[in-house]
């Protein structure tokens, strides 16, 4: 609480600097457009310094990229909002690159019911394993970055997202210089860190200077900082911009290839009061490193002959590796026209493909369930009590008495060999997404009323395979996390394969209205419609994935065309403004067809013909209003605050409760289906406050977040399909037994959404001294709890980072910048756990350690 309590007295003492009897106000500074996003000047506003006052009539906060490169240069742009107000976004790297334990929450809302684009461009959802977009450092190099605006409370009308329930992050690259010129990093740190960045500016060449571009390359690698696995890739960006005036041509391409290994979350079992736990339940590491390269002490010293775990590790046994493989395409053109003087139209054409693979290499005896289901000629004759157990290769269940321990042992033996003879079995989760889609927008202007008009359309072609691998004893080369094994071998099986065609539309008109000099109405509607048809021309078979005898299939077509918002902003002072925004949205349904929390991985036809006909997708109605100041006195100080009030009505909240919760991303490692059930509504009160204060080299910088979200409802255990809601509030953390008062309630009403803090703070301190820059940055993250009813929870933490950097002055060297800076997170070294997975309703989630201290040192230079 100490921490709260500074926050609050600094943003006093912020508020008070504006008070009415100040010497001079200033204009406030030119915030970012609300309409026409993609046509944004991606640099606008790079002074280094967070703005807080983002949007005209909704809580939006910007940062820029000076300011994103001092947090660690190579950040990623959804690491570097970990700053912002009412923003959590956790992860086990220091880059934020590491997608498999990344955590995003927004005002409650989680990573996948928010909305992402990058020059407008739609980037999906944000789901690991994700079917529609990829992650904004995927998409453009992070020193390319001109900023970020995330928008707290609801995002535009013409964002191009058919997730954002809640807030939105648009990421913006930057601009071609206007001359001539070569820039370029030199990054080494802990863990033999190596980034390299280069950029080339072409200058404006053409007739009349009209035309601009930059390509630019970056390599970066890293080892894991608790096993031997290293992270890295290349990355290419390249951009043209043709402004002859009324007309500009802007093309952008994105090239991306990169490995990230994983480390599997350490799984916790808390019992309830007056139960117990096991000695095995109670095994959590603080880290579960994977043995690769180390395969003699794996194969020998930590698994059996039959390829099983430790039965005393349980849940929290070691995986041999694991990694995250991706390369993507991405590519837009973009023309914006002056069609008359008072009209304006923007239209992007765009493309992505993406192919990647998530691959597990581990125990044989942890997939057994599976991996027998489809290697032991016998299985379909095994009676159900004869076949072998998770972690049980080749021991005899002691219910069977079909065939003998002898017996059971040498099908054990034989599925090892089948396995490639090491006893271990790699499974692979394959990637394909082909998107093409438009976003257009036409903006009339019309003196006091300012209409925008557009939409977006988007066809996706998205398919997912579940394969499994052997890995041959006698080469183990072709088993790496740095090769992906469909490459060097075929699959021992192919367990499931879905194949998914998706089209989004998404329109919307808008009128800007200035009633007088002080007020401004905005006022529109979207509309959003899906259209999904999932297939699995390949299904499991029966036995092989918990949960399910078939995968369903089937059209899912979802239909919204009136998605109102109304806002508008008033000027108090000149340096003062009020603003309000209420505005509906919608998430649609995921058609991801290898899990995840969509109706074709529900396990059941039945469960996703109730969800076609039935369901409802989640909608939320969001109000905020707040007071924004920008002002500079007489002595030289400026001030950039904001105070933001929001209350969401959140609506058919869907829970995807996994039948086989484990430490790979929340799941065990031979999958299984979710029970996907409406629970009702969720109610959110919460305020943000942030401010900037500024003084010749001196900038600070403190946010200040409380988030209250509660479910509103019980639901039933036993439920699936839709219609889980229960209308009880029995209240306590127990779910009652078969034949006891209200048995099978779930009792989650009055209880706050699980993986969100309450209280959160942040500070960023800048002092600039002659050639001399420090920074100091500090994170509070409050308790959050770890399951739906909140029986269990991870504690608070407080994390500082800082920087020193040294610039050579102007003129001293033949270069326009040459600069040393050292970055060092996790400065006091603070243990505990980052990212949490949640799954279960009592008792049980996964969680990722805190990174420790690691030091970066980087050379920056332009010509």
């Amino acid at each position: 609480m100490s921490v709260i309590r500074t926050s609050l007295f600094a943003l006093m003492v912020g508020c008070a600097a504006s008070a009415p009897n100040a010497a001079h106000a200033a204009a406030p500074d030119a915030p970012a457009a609300d309409a026409a996003a993609p046509a944004a000047d991606a640099d606008a506003g790079d002074d280094g310094a967070i703005l807080v006052t983002a949007k005209a009539v909704r809580s939006a906060t910007a940062i820029p990229s000076a300011e994103i490169q001092k947090i660690l240069p190579g950040i990623s742009p959804l690491k570097a909002i970990q700053t912002l107000p009412g923003v959590l976004y956790i992860t086990s790297d220091p880059w934020g690159y590491n997608e498999q334990n990344a955590q995003l929450f927004i005002h409650g809302f989680a990573a996948n019911q928010l909305g992402y684009t990058m020059d407008g461009i739609p980037l999906g959802d944000q789901s690991y394993g994700n079917y529609n977009g990829l992650s904004p450092q995927r998409a453009v190099i992070s020193e390319n970055v001109g900023r970020v605006v995330v928008a707290t409370g609801a995002g535009d009308l013409a964002t191009a997202s058919n997730s954002n329930l809640g807030g939105t992050v648009e990421t913006f690259s930057s601009s071609p210089l206007d001359t001539l010129g070569i820039q370029g990093a030199q990054t080494v740190g802990s863990y033999s860190t190596s980034r390299t960045y280069i950029r080339v500016d072409s200058g404006k060449f053409g007739p009349g200077g009209e035309n601009s571009a930059y390509i630019s390359g970056v390599r970066q690698h890293a080892r894991a900082w608790d096993f031997d696995g290293k992270q890295g890739g290349y990355q290419a960006n390249a951009k043209f911009v043709h402004d002859g005036g009324s007309v500009k041509l802007t093309g952008y391409f994105d090239y991306n290839d990169m490995t990230q290994p994983n480390e599997d979350a350490t799984v916790f079992f808390r019992p309830s009061a007056g139960g117990t736990a096991t000695a095995v339940q109670l095994y959590t590491p603080y880290t579960k490193p994977f043995f690769y390269p180390d395969f003699a002490t794996y194969r020998t010293s930590y698994l059996s002959a039959a390829g099983n775990s430790p039965a005393a590790e349980g849940s929290n046994y070691r995986n041999y590796y694991s990694d995250a493989q991706r390369t993507d395409y991405l590519g837009y053109v973009r023309l914006d026209a002056k069609l008359a003087d008072t009209i304006t139209w923007s239209t992007t054409g765009y493309y992505h493909h993406n192919d990647g693979a998530g691959v597990v290499a581990g125990p044989l005896g942890q997939s057994i369930t599976t991996a027998q289901a489809y290697l032991d000629p016998a299985y379909a004759t095994l009676p159900s009590n004869c076949r072998f157990a998770a972690n049980a290769n080749g021991t005899r269940p002691a219910a069977c008495t079909a065939i003998t321990a002898a017996q059971a042992t040498a099908a054990g033996a034989a599925l090892v060999a089948a396995t490639g003879g090491s006893g271990l079995i790699t499974r692979t989760t394959e990637y394909r997404i082909d998107r093409e889609g438009v976003v257009s927008a036409m903006n009339v202007d019309l003196g006091a009323h300012k209409i925008e008009f557009g939409g977006w359309f988007e066809h996706n072609s998205t398919t997912q395979w579940r394969r499994w691998y052997a890995v041959p004893i006698n080469d183990l080369s072709l088993s790496t996390p740095y090769i992906r094994p469909r490459d060097v071998m075929d699959p021992l099986f192919t367990q499931y394969k879905g194949d998914a065609r998706i089209n989004n539309l998404q329109l919307h008109i808008q009128d800007s209205w200035q009633v007088f000099d002080r007020l401004l109405v905005q006022g529109g509607v979207k509309t959003s419609a899906q259209w999904a048809d999932g297939k699995f021309p390949i299904q499991p078979v029966v036995g092989s994935l918990g949960g399910t005898t078939a995968l369903p299939q089937g059209k899912i077509n979802t239909k919204r065309w009136f998605l109102p918002a109304l806002g508008a902003s008033f000027d108090l002072t000149g340096s003062e403004q009020l603003y309000f925004n209420v505005q509906k949205n919608l998430r649609q349904y995921q058609a991801y067809l290898a899990g995840g929390g969509g109706p074709w991985f529900t396990g059941s036809q039945a469960a996703f013909d109730a969800f076609a006909d039935q369901g409802k997708p989640e909608s939320s109605w969001t109000y905020e209003g707040g007071v924004r100041s920008n002002r500079t006195f007489d002595n030289g100080v400026s001030l950039n605050a904001q105070i933001n009030y929001y209350h969401v009505d959140f609506s058919n909240r869907l829970l995807a409760i996994p039948t086989n919760p484990g430490g790979i991303a929340g799941s065990g490692i031979t999958g299984g289906t979710s029970t996907l059930v409406n629970v009702g509504s969720v109610k959110t009160d919460g305020v943000d406050a942030a401010f900037t204060i500024r003084y010749g080299g001196f900038s600070l910088y403190n946010a200040v977040s409380y988030n209250l979200s509660k479910y509103q409802n019980d639901y039933t255990s036993t439920a699936s399909g839709i219609g889980a809601v229960s209308d009880t509030c029995i209240g306590g953390f127990i779910v009652p037994a078969a034949g006891q008062p209200n048995a099978g309630i779930v009792p989650t009403c009055g209880k706050q959404l699980p993986g969100t803090p309450k209280w959160m703070n942040k500070t960023v301190a800048s002092v600039s001294v002659g050639m001399f820059d420090l920074q100091g940055i500090g994170d509070f993250v409050g308790r959050r709890f770890a399951t739906f009813t909140n029986d269990t929870s991870v504690p608070s933490y407080f994390m500082v980072s800082g920087r020193i950097a040294a610039r050579v002055p102007e003129n001293v060297l033949p270069l326009k910048k040459v600069e040393l800076s050292l970055n060092v997170t996790n400065l006091t070294k603070k243990k505990g756990w980052s990212t949490v997975s949640i799954g279960s309703a009592t008792n049980s989630y996964s969680a990722y350690p805190i990174a420790p201290r690691q030091w970066f040192l980087t050379l920056s230079a332009a010509y």
